[in-house]
């Protein structure tokens, strides 16, 4: 039998709501000693758990973003929500970690770009030579 939640015409069915259990259940393990082992059960409890999470500060997101009129939600908006439910021990750390990781694409971009214009300069030395 197959769950679903929402109307027949636009209904999302149980497995697409959540995260994939082999996931959850290799997330769970990382921080467990190596010879430990995780019941089904306790897969399907953090898998629904983790689900619901997301959607919940996903949905506060989405109604500042509604409010603001924008269509795109970002990793601001996704801090911001934290906060406003009352997270804050983790809209921190998330917060610190979107800063990390857009520093880091911003480098990554810039390397690519200079590899890019390095590439363009000797294709353009040789043909003149």
């Amino acid at each position: 039998m197959e769950d679903n939640i929402g109307a027949d015409d636009g209904s999302i069915k149980e497995h697409d709501r959540l995260l994939p259990i082999a996931n959850v259940g290799r997330i769970m393990k990382q921080i467990l000693p190596p010879n430990a082992k995780v019941s089904k059960e306790a897969k399907e409890m953090m898998q629904e758990c983790v689900s619901e999470f997301i959607g919940f500060v996903t949905s506060e997101a989405s109604k500042k973003c509604r409010k603001e009129r924008r269509k795109t939600l970002n990793g601001d908006d996704m801090c911001w929500a934290m906060e406003a439910l009352g997270f804050d021990n983790h809209a921190g750390p998330l917060r610190r970690y979107l800063h990390r990781y857009r520093d880091f694409e911003g480098d990554k971009a810039n390397q690519d770009k200079a590899m890019n214009n390095s590439s363009v300069s000797k294709g353009v030395e040789q043909s003149l030579s």
